[in-house]
């Protein structure tokens, strides 16, 4: 799995197209190893697309015949990846910049920004990986819910964020941020936006009635960790 993630890494950021990544065996992640693939799991996957991610990249072939719970799943793990890449490009912009006589990483303002992004992209990329979790235990319909929901509210946060600290700069076209910013915003409201996923992880939790939360939520958990 080292090599293949190696390889997904050399081609996202060379920009490679998906005949040169299928040429490169990765529509062959998920496909069984009895069928001549990978063999690969959802949380391989998971790594995977949350490298297309860092770098932009369209990665949904890798997922074959997807339903639309796992183009959902598909969209948590590239958020998480662009997140990373936005928040990489926001701390090194805070530590090169200077204002006032002074890095911008040195104003108290902007290292509560930057802690509270990167605990925003901590928290989707936790989510998306228990989503992953779910997926290779079985039924993961909650997990994904939930993990679209925290990944698209992690998005907005972390666009804002990270505009606010490059300043007019992050907005021009010879700035990378944009490339992330510009498909984070668009990622929120694909495979269905925050009152999509609102909605339907509430309709989830109230049909199962109040005195069923804990002990469904306990046993979902249970049974993705031992596996």
């Amino acid at each position: 799995m080292s090599d293949l993630l190696a390889t997904a890494e050399r081609l996202f950021a060379s920009g490679a197209d998906e005949a040169a990544m299928r040429a490169a065996g990765l529509d062959l992640l998920m496909v069984p190893e009895s069928a001549g693939g990978f063999g690969g799991s959802w949380r391989d996957a998971y790594a995977v697309l949350r490298l297309a991610g860092a770098h932009c990249a369209e990665a949904s072939f890798l997922l074959p015949e997807p339903t639309p719970d796992h183009r959902a799943f598909a969209i948590v793990a590239q958020i998480a990846g662009a997140l990373d890449a936005a928040l990489a490009l926001s701390v090194d912009h805070a530590n090169t910049r200077v204002q006032f006589g002074k890095p911008l990483a040195k104003l108290q303002a902007v290292q509560q920004s930057l802690a509270v992004f990167a605990s925003e992209a901590a928290a989707a990329n936790a989510a998306g990986q228990a989503a992953a979790q779910a997926l290779d235990t079985g039924e993961a319909g909650f997990e994904i819910a939930a993990a679209k929901l925290r990944a698209n509210l992690a998005a907005v946060a972390g666009v804002a964020i990270a505009h606010q600290v490059h300043g007019a700069i992050g907005f021009t076209r010879d700035h990378p941020l944009h490339r992330f910013t510009v498909r984070l915003s668009d990622w929120t409201s694909t495979c269905g936006n925050t009152r999509y996923w609102s909605e339907r992880l509430g309709q989830s939790v109230c049909g199962a009635g109040v005195d069923q939360f804990w002990p469904a939520l306990t046993s979902r958990s249970d049974a993705a960790q031992s596996r």
